[in-house]
């Protein structure tokens, strides 16, 4: 780690803050593993929905990483991820524009004008995302949505770090809950969006919404990571 990095960041006990270069480096790598993964996640979508979740999220994310690319370096990280929420309510369509763009302005309103964030301002933003996403999607555990990796990530989170866990290890622990949490959406039966239309035929798919939301927090994990 490079001497300014290290001055750039106060220390909070053994909780490291974290700044809007790390959410940026977040949203670049988000964008990247989306492209990356565009065609997979097309396919689960194809199976239960529209066959464009993949391609939505891709230009979704590199939308955000060319306005941010925009701002000026001294943005605070919450407005940061307010951008990063409108410009993908305006750029990706079907459901998954509103719902992301929903739960970044939520989390980006949640850390405020802050220069910094910790753990726990970290794991408050992501709850208030969550309540976002709850909120306009009418979306519970169990529907089979992004919702069913989302709960069980922010829980983990908020648990990990009570624990005295370093936000790095607290993500890990979150990104695999999330990760089970896609797993698990498998068995079910869709009972929102386009997916319910299927009944019982959407029963043997993951869910498209729940992966994505794990590809985003594992970039996140990483983005975070490589700040300690």
């Amino acid at each position: 780690m490079g001497r300014a990095r290290a001055h750039s960041r106060a220390q909070v006990g053994h909780l490291s803050r974290v700044d809007a270069a790390t959410v940026k480096r977040w949203f670049e790598s988000s964008a990247d593993a989306l492209h990356e993964q565009r065609d997979y996640l097309t396919q689960l979508d194809a199976a239960i929905g529209d066959a464009d979740h993949g391609t939505n999220m891709d230009r979704g994310f590199s939308s955000v990483v060319a306005k941010l690319a925009e701002l000026d370096p001294a943005v605070p990280p919450g407005k940061v991820l307010v951008t990063a929420g409108s410009t993908l309510v305006s750029t990706v369509g079907g459901a998954s524009g509103p719902l992301w763009g929903t739960a970044l302005r939520r989390a980006g309103r949640s850390l405020g004008d802050g220069e910094t964030f910790d753990g726990a301002e970290l794991a408050a933003a992501l709850e208030a995302a969550l309540d976002g996403v709850v909120e306009l999607g009418a979306a519970r555990p169990g529907d089979k949505t992004m919702v069913d990796a989302l709960e069980p990530a922010v829980r983990t989170l908020k648990e990990q770090l009570n624990g005295a866990a370093a936000p790095a290890d607290a993500l890990a622990a979150a990104r695999a809950a999330a990760e089970e949490g896609m797993r698990a959406t498998v068995p079910m039966q869709a009972t929102k969006g386009r997916a319910s239309y299927l009944g019982e035929r959407s029963i043997g798919h993951q869910d498209p919404g729940a992966t994505s939301a794990v590809i985003i927090l594992r970039a996140l994990e990483d983005a975070v990571a490589a700040e300690q």
